[in-house]
């Protein structure tokens, strides 16, 4: 199963980092900080979440 949650983990992790960092900029944050720690919530989140996915799936 961790084989398949580091698959998933590649494809989550840059959903997620892409939609918070839409979210950020929509809200106004236009610059440089909240950009990165936008994406890096991402990363973070996309572990969990991508266990939960290969959990589910196997």
């Amino acid at each position: 199963m961790t084989r398949l949650t580091m698959l998933l983990f590649s494809i989550v992790s840059t959903t997620l980092m892409g939609v918070l960092i839409v979210a950020a900029l929509v809200t106004g944050n236009d610059t440089l900080r909240p950009i990165l720690i936008a994406a890096a919530v991402g990363f973070v989140v996309a572990i969990p979440v991508s266990w939960q996915i290969a959990k589910a799936i196997s």
